[in-house]
């Protein structure tokens, strides 16, 4: 064996070990992403009342389970927080609304056994967000295609093309949405009963950033918040 030949087959053999080396060792814990979910999108008050909705349902459920919800006869207040957004206020509306919709007993004035509170926290978010994620419709060709595959000839190019077609369809339905936005609201419902929670129920939502005062107090909207255009 030549010099020149050891030489090549020291380098190779120094760069497998460092490849290997770097497999299974690294300085900082390496990033990857979370598996696929889904974020519903606030755009109007409409889905405010959807979300106020949601929110009755599940809460009403939880209190029924615990004994002391509107099927016990236990009377509600809902606390509207202090400088209230336009958010907050009509989603005090909503909520009062599906409560009593719902069969419970809400009082005007906060001497009830049950206290029902909520608090809207806006994050803001500096980094690019990716607009498109594969979903169902590239799934179902996908597998299409892994199925039918393996028994039609030439049916390759078809499929492709139905490959193709969901993904335009993935896309399409990612963009009509709007796409993920840099703001996201984070929705948290409480009640209380003598000082004790008996339910709670907290959600995450995308918002446009261009909507970010309607839920902002008056204090910051100005100051902490920057709105950017889509």
């Amino acid at each position: 064996m030549s010099f020149s030949t050891t030489i090549r087959w020291t380098l190779l053999a120094g760069a497998l070990v460092g490849l290997f080396g770097c497999a299974t060792h690294s300085p900082i814990p390496l990033a990857e992403n979370f598996e696929l979910t889904v974020q519903p999108k606030v755009r109007s008050a409409g889905h405010w009342d959807l979300v106020s909705g949601d929110v009755v349902a599940q809460t009403l459920q939880t209190l029924n389970q615990t004994g002391v919800g509107a099927g016990a006869g236990a009377p509600m207040y809902v606390a509207l927080p202090a400088q209230a957004t336009p958010f907050e206020l009509a989603f005090r509306d909503f909520l009062i609304t599906k409560l009593v919709q719902g069969g419970a007993q809400v009082l005007q004035n906060p001497e009830a056994a049950l206290e029902v509170s909520y608090h809207a926290q806006v994050v803001r978010h500096n980094s690019d967000r990716p607009h498109f994620i594969p979903g169902r419709f590239t799934l179902l060709a996908a597998g299409l295609m892994a199925a039918y595959g393996l028994r039609h000839e030439y049916i390759d190019t078809q499929l492709a093309g139905a490959l193709g077609l969901g993904l335009a369809a993935d896309y399409g339905a990612s963009v009509y949405s709007g796409g993920p936005t840099n703001t996201e609201l984070i929705l948290t419902t409480t009640v209380t009963r003598s000082g004790q929670y008996v339910a709670r129920k907290t959600d995450v939502y995308y918002l446009e950033n261009a909507d970010t005062p309607l839920f902002l107090r008056p204090a910051y909207r100005n100051v902490n918040m920057k709105v950017v255009s889509q």
